[in-house]
């Protein structure tokens, strides 16, 4: 039975709120606690957050849905060789297997755009989501004439660990998709990093970020959009960072640049 102080969304004055938001305002209450309702809800939010920290990326499956649209990979590892170490060590994360260096000296070639795809706090919001930015952000390249260099999965990384393989392939441009931090509401945010000239060393002021990339928050198609145009001003401008705002036209058309590509990569069989 509910508690007398809960009252239903028809009496309640801010349930229409609720339609327009998935942050947690006007909860009510209980006596001096939350509706029973609402706890539940806080803890199913509070699993999904902490799951999605703790989850493995399924590596295997992402590189055979990027294959198949005939984009080439490289798969990298960090210094981290496992989830409790990558949590534990953040520097780790930021490095470079010795085993990924040496691979990547061996590629001995040059691109314009590097696009890095890891892991980072949620391996759900790069499983769910990675694929059609990826292949709307290739698509985009093409048309600019830009060359791509091969798409690169890095297993437990942080965002740092781009600049080291856009420096190796003498890129401009990087753009580093990651799962974010997960929240109570967004446990599968993706985020993109971009960096003009790249290369070890580098601090955030010298990057660029788009955030929220999920159904929920930034599709990915109006995602793309804006990662193509911040890649423009960077390839022209020659910088990025605190140096590059986003005035992006909000006229500009949008959901244009990507390809049709499933927003999730397929689960391989076991």
């Amino acid at each position: 039975m509910n508690n007398v102080n809960e009252q239903p969304d028809s009496l309640d004055p801010w349930a229409f709120l609720r339609t327009h938001t998935a942050a947690r305002i006007a909860q009510g209450r209980a006596g001096n606690s939350l509706p029973t309702r609402a706890l539940l809800d806080f803890q199913l939010d509070h699993a999904r957050a902490r799951d999605a920290v703790h989850a493995t990326l399924d590596t295997n499956a992402l590189l055979a849905a990027l294959t198949q649209h005939k984009l080439d990979v490289l798969r990298l590892q960090s210094r981290a060789t496992d989830r409790p170490t990558y949590l534990k060590r953040p520097d780790l994360g930021r490095q470079l297997s010795a085993e990924s260096y040496a691979q990547l000296h061996e590629r001995d070639q040059e691109a314009t755009l590097v696009i890095v795809v890891t892991d980072g706090l949620s391996a759900t919001a790069v499983q769910n989501h990675a694929l059609s930015v990826v292949g709307g952000l290739a698509a985009g390249a093409k048309r600019r004439g830009w060359s791509l260099a091969p798409v690169c999965v890095v297993e437990q990384g942080r965002v740092a660990i781009g600049d080291a393989i856009g420096n190796a392939f003498g890129a401009a441009l990087l753009v580093v998709l990651i799962g974010e931090r997960p929240g109570l509401s967004s446990p599968d945010s993706l985020g993109a990093y971009l960096t003009y000239q790249p290369r070890p060393g580098l601090t955030d002021a010298s990057r660029n970020c788009v955030s929220n990339i999920r159904p929920e928050g930034l599709p990915a198609g109006v995602a793309v959009d804006k990662l193509l145009w911040l890649l423009d001003e960077m390839h022209t401008r020659r910088l990025s960072g605190v140096g590059l705002k986003d005035e992006m036209p909000t006229h500009t058309p949008l959901h244009t640049s990507s390809p049709d590509v499933s927003a999730q990569i397929p689960e391989t069989p076991d």
